[in-house]
């Protein structure tokens, strides 16, 4: 095998079913790895870039081990030996050496078997052989003992989304309590209301983002309610379902090991048949990311119309400016944290049609599509944690309220006149608001000098707290008779 020129690479041969390949001397992968490499030159992206799928796999494969040693059906050395490479994975070992492409064929056969290789060559090392000298330590006699691709690779990508979700779930909590922070520091900044996007009635700013904050909170809810249902496995179900070359007792040993190596309440399903052929757990997860995503987006496109301007927009609040946003216009600054979040948000609802198509193309007793599906849930985890992260910490922590603007916008707002409609009436409250529209007088002047309310009334009912909400208004309202006005 030819390198750069002048020089030659060191290889080995093996051989499988089909035949031998040179594989470099010194990759801790073998043959079905390389055949891998060759036959899916899709996305350029190794499984190695999910690292928690890395470190799913290797747990799987340790609590296989452990359960087989204790059933007798591997010798004590061997399986010590693969917790003993399990564990190195674990801690970060040979991440690298986890070759094949996140989209492959084979319904995730490449990813066991480039798992299998690699565990049983740094075990062979550990012995003292040679790379591939399977004789000593074997890929599918030793390493995948019991255990069979369609059992191993779904049990590691759930196990691998319950560590995305946990990590997920500790960014959402962040950065919801960074909008909630927010709620408080803005508590007494009135502001209009907006609806379609027309003016309403007034509100807080601290309303506002605290608002945001509650409608994180009850995502972070939806997401965390997911984890129990992919603690569900079905390993022991080796290919179809029905348990053929493993133990009786092996599926309830490998999950109870499974649980100790990983802290996680897992349970093994009770029909192993459908367990290994229903994909809805996976469409649920992905539909409930989507959810998040999406209610993220909208928070996002809100702060971008907040902070819009600086001079023509609304320009209610202050983004904190993160880099020069234009190669032609001077001091122009864009909304880019909320943007980058937007952007996610869009791939997150891509992804999630991915995963439907996928789960619906399944066929008879397996879905042959999980590693399409495994990828899109897997970089929308990913990218929705850093997405959590940017926002709070390069946007939410630092923004500000542009207060005098927030103010002038309320005093001239005729959306006011809301307030004084139980009061005054809807009919005459409407012509006033035309009319300080036309003339742009304020509504407190106009209802004062037609003799609907002392100018006393009109400042009590239009306070802040009571235009806002935040003080309730109590007691008997007593609606004045109406009295015709200059402008009807």
């Amino acid at each position: 095998m030819d390198g750069p020129p002048g020089t030659r690479i060191r290889t080995r041969i093996e051989s499988d079913s089909l035949g031998s390949m040179e594989i470099p001397a010194d990759a801790y992968w073998g043959i079905h790895t390389a055949r891998a490499l060759e036959n899916f030159p899709i996305t350029r992206r190794p499984i190695s870039v999910y690292r928690d799928l890395i470190r799913a796999l290797a747990q799987v494969k340790q609590a296989a081990a452990r359960a087989n040693k204790e059933l007798g059906v591997l010798d004590a050395e061997k399986a010590d030996l693969i917790e003993r490479v399990c564990e190195e994975i674990v801690g970060g070992a040979l991440h690298d050496e986890f070759a094949v492409g996140v989209i492959q064929g084979g319904a995730g056969t490449s990813t066991n078997m480039n798992t299998n290789e690699v565990i049983a060559n740094r075990g062979l090392e550990i012995l003292g052989y040679e790379f591939g000298d399977y004789s000593h330590f074997h890929p599918i006699d030793d390493v995948n003992r019991s255990q069979s691709t369609n059992d191993v690779y779904p049990t590691a990508i759930k196990l691998a989304m319950v560590f995305g979700v946990q990590r997920l779930l500790e960014e959402h909590r962040l950065l919801t309590h960074s909008f909630a922070r927010k709620g408080v520091e803005f508590a007494d900044v009135l502001k209009v209301g907006r609806t379609q996007m027309q003016d309403a009635v007034p509100m807080t700013l601290g309303q506002e983002f605290s608002g945001f904050a509650h409608t994180l909170a009850e995502d972070y809810d939806r997401l965390g309610e997911i984890i129990p249902w992919l603690n569900e496995i079905n390993m022991g179900a080796t290919a179809i379902g029905t348990g053929i070359t493993a133990d009786p007792r092996y599926a309830e040993a490998v999950c109870r090991h499974l649980v100790e190596i990983t802290g996680i309440p897992m349970e093994t399903a009770a029909d192993l048949i459908e367990a290994t052929s229903d994909a809805g757990i996976f469409m649920t997860l992905s539909g409930t990311l989507k959810r998040a995503a999406v209610k993220l987006s909208k928070i996002c496109n809100d702060l971008r119309l907040l902070s819009s301007g600086p001079q023509a927009g609304l320009g209610e609040i202050n983004l904190p400016p993160r880099q020069a946003g234009s190669s032609i216009m001077p001091g122009k600054v864009n909304p880019v944290i909320p943007e980058v979040v937007n952007q996610v948000a869009f791939s997150v609802i891509g992804a999630d049609a991915t995963v439907t198509a996928a789960a619906e193309g399944g066929q008879l007793q397996l879905n042959a599509f999980e590693p399409v599906i495994a990828h899109s849930i897997l970089q929308s985890l990913a990218w929705m944690t850093n997405a959590c992260y940017t926002l709070r910490v390069n946007c939410v922590d630092g923004i500000s309220a542009n207060i005098s603007r927030l103010a002038a916008q309320v005093e001239s707002s005729v959306g006011v006149v809301t307030a004084l409609t139980p009061y005054i009436g809807y009919a005459a409250s409407a012509s006033l608001a035309h009319t300080a529209l036309t003339t742009n007088a304020s509504i407190a002047d106009l209802v004062v000098s037609a003799g609907l309310m002392s100018a006393e009334q009109v400042a009590h009912v239009l306070s802040p707290g009571r235009l806002s909400g935040l003080v309730p208004m109590t007691g008997v309202i007593t609606v004045v008779p109406h009295v015709e006005t200059d402008t009807e």
